[in-house]
């Protein structure tokens, strides 16, 4: 029985979404919190981009890589992936780019919450204050760190797209448009992220951060919204088969509603409608606004995913 999450061509499910998902929350939180350090200097422990960074950058690219694996026929298997490389293999690729991004993006953490930590190991583990030891020799490699954790945070959330662009018996999923969608998309998750954990933060410091991170929510929305609209339009300018799949998005049928009123409507309007909104509480503009982009973006993956394999060459 086929219905529009079972369907014969469907090779890859919701994990693999989710996956795409977290990483784009890591990536996009990563790529934010380095611009950030412009914004603020050296005091990272007030700043909600970095404190977010802190706890959910790790954490999500972990939790991601984990679906990754549970998702192989063999998960047990899954250390060969990541001990014998084939460069020719975007998947492969892929997770050596996990492998460099998540000790150095651990590194650079702690690099700039060094008072933190060691105020921490003070109180729990005396005898390992040599590494608050050593962490303080290696401030001057902040700097280039950062450059670094940059790029590769910006490389992970285009591979999120190429991995797909690379399905090349879909379509849909064989566009050029895929991997600048799934930037943009890792760069709202990190906004959408970084103002809720901001509600939690209070301070003059934080109210500047949460005034500069709305001034970058509305544009990156905009721009996300172009890139789909571009996407659905390279399909109608397509071959037979990007025709096909065209058909899926606007013959009323379930991913036709998801795409244009969860995605579009619910996940990117209703937020750029929400900034007009200038009475009632802050905080709770905030909180919907960026409770609704999360969501909204949840719904992108997974349509990309599903909608995506549902028509074959």
């Amino acid at each position: 029985m086929t219905s529009p999450f079972h369907f014969p061509s469907l090779v890859w499910d919701w994990p693999i979404a989710i996956d795409l998902f977290l990483v784009s929350v890591s990536a996009g939180l990563v790529a934010l919190a380095v611009m950030a350090r412009g914004w603020r200097g050296a005091r990272a422990e007030a700043s909600a981009v970095m404190r977010a960074t802190l706890w959910l950058a790790p954490l999500t690219v972990m939790l991601g890589l984990l679906m990754l694996a549970l998702h192989l026929t063999r998960p047990w298997m899954f250390w060969k992936v990541s001990l014998h490389y084939n460069l020719s293999s975007v998947l492969s690729v892929r997770v050596l780019l996990f492998q460099l991004y998540l000790p150095l993006l651990l590194l650079w953490l702690a690099l700039w919450f060094t008072p933190t930590l060691t105020g921490l190991l003070q109180r729990r583990l005396p005898g390992a204050l040599r590494l608050s030891a050593l962490l303080m020799r290696l401030q001057g490699l902040r700097r280039p760190l950062s450059i670094l954790l940059l790029i590769l945070a910006l490389l992970l959330g285009i591979y999120n797209g190429l991995l797909l662009s690379a399905l090349k018996s879909y379509p849909m999923l064989n566009s050029p448009l895929l991997p600048a969608l799934f930037l943009c998309a890792a760069l709202s998750c990190g906004v959408a992220v970084a103002l809720l954990a901001s509600l939690w933060l209070h301070g003059d410091d934080v109210a500047q951060e949460q005034a500069r991170l709305r001034r970058i929510e509305a544009p990156l929305g905009g721009v996300l919204l172009a890139l789909l609209l571009l996407f659905v339009l390279g399909l109608a300018q397509g071959d037979a088969a990007k025709q096909r799949a065209l058909a899926t998005l606007v013959d009323g049928g379930f991913w036709s509603w998801w795409l244009w009123l969860g995605v579009v409507g619910i996940g990117i309007i209703l937020p750029l409608m929400l900034r007009l909104v200038t009475r009632g509480s802050l905080r709770l503009r905030i909180l919907l606004g960026s409770g609704i982009t999360l969501c909204g973006l949840l719904l992108l993956h997974l349509f990309i995913l599903y909608a995506g394999q549902l028509t074959v060459v």
